[in-house]
């Protein structure tokens, strides 16, 4: 009898799928052994089938293994970036407390050559032309109508209200007593910072404040013979009105840069120094002098531009609490400079105050902010 198969036979072979074909022709039977020369699995349309192999385990330390993520070095890469940043804010805002140390100085020069009306409007005049300058050079944008109130309340505080009040007190209080108004700045900035963000100083950092408020208190009260003047009222409402603006700067400064913040405040406070200015200069006399431009010229774009804008800066990278305690040190500069230039006597206590103020800085620098 003849074999039956494709060619004769009758009924049509049902083909099924070319994968399982595949599969099933590749595999000898376990009765039959392999033919040493196995012909070639047909092809279809789409090209050989791939041949199946059974996946194998990477050892760990093979190149081709995929690398794990690296938690620990990401986490160790942001905290040496949040360093980066912690220094170089520290940096600015010591830079702004230089700049601001020789604002008092500066003043009892420019009171040789302006009353105080004048001297305090056309040096924000000035200060606003340099910011002005600046924000038409760089195309800055209008600041958001939120942005707004915000700078209202730094053009109050630290351009118009601080600036005129402690030139008023300098008229009968010498730049060591206005100093003691200063050493209580930092901890004034600090509590009105805690109660607009809602940041909450540990208990160290509170001790630390007000043990270097104390101890610059102290001292500057010492300088000045411990009395009372008649400019105080003047320098308490500075306190409050420059804390308030330092308080509002800091956190503008984390939407907008530094100095688009005082540059803004600057701008939008002009129409009034321009009166102010020609009202001053009318009234009151002016004797040019080299002492009384010098001062003028550092005040508006040393204290009022610059420093100002750098301490927005470094506030905005490590917050108010902390860069309003570097302030601490701000008065011992200030006697410093009334030294150099103003021909004050400086008290034998002056190195262990400092010590004792950096301390307590070095204290609320590391105390947590809670």
């Amino acid at each position: 009898m003849r074999a039956q198969n494709s060619a004769t036979r009758s009924t049509p072979i049902a083909v099924g799928d070319p994968a399982t074909a595949v599969r099933s022709r590749a595999v000898p039977p376990a009765s039959s052994p392999a033919s040493p020369a196995s012909p070639a699995p047909p092809t279809g349309p789409a090209g050989p089938a791939p041949a199946r192999h059974p996946r194998k385990a990477t050892p760990p330390d093979s190149p081709a293994a995929p690398a794990a993520p690296a938690a620990p070095a990401a986490r160790a890469r942001r905290a040496a970036l949040r360093t980066r940043g912690a220094r170089g804010g520290t940096m600015l805002a010591c830079l702004g407390v230089v700049a601001f140390s020789l604002t008092f100085p500066a003043t009892a020069w420019g009171l040789e050559s302006f009353g105080p009306w004048s001297f305090v409007a056309v040096r924000s005049v000035l200060a606003a032309a340099i910011a002005g300058g600046f924000l038409l050079a760089a195309r800055a944008p209008l600041p958001a109508r939120r942005h707004w109130p915000g700078l209202a309340v730094v053009a109050g505080g630290v351009v118009v209200g601080y600036p005129l009040l402690t030139t008023l007190a300098l008229t009968t209080a010498t730049t060591s007593h206005a100093a003691v108004v200063v050493g209580l700045l930092p901890l004034t900035t600090a509590a009105l910072s805690a109660l607009r963000t809602g940041v909450r100083p540990s208990r160290r950092f509170w001790a630390a404040a007000v043990a270097g408020a104390a101890v610059v208190l102290g001292f500057t009260l010492a300088q000045s013979g411990g009395s009372l003047s008649a400019g105080d009222g003047y320098l308490f409402a500075a306190l409050l009105a420059c804390a308030a603006g330092y308080t509002e700067g800091g956190r503008l400064a984390r939407d907008l840069p530094g100095w688009q913040v005082i540059g803004w405040a600057l701008v939008a406070c002009l129409p009034l120094n321009l009166a102010g200015a020609a009202v001053g200069l009318a009234y009151e006399p002016v004797h040019l002098g080299v002492h009384g431009v010098a001062g003028l010229l550092w005040a508006a774009a040393g204290s009022t531009f610059l420093g100002l804008y750098v301490w927005y800066r470094g506030m905005a990278e490590i917050g108010a609490p902390r860069a309003s305690q570097l302030q601490l040190a701000q008065p011992l500069l200030t006697l410093l400079w009334s030294v150099a230039l103003l021909g004050e006597q400086l008290s034998p206590a002056a190195p262990a105050a400092a010590c004792a103020v950096l301390v307590c800085i070095a204290v609320t620098q590391r105390a947590q902010s809670g």
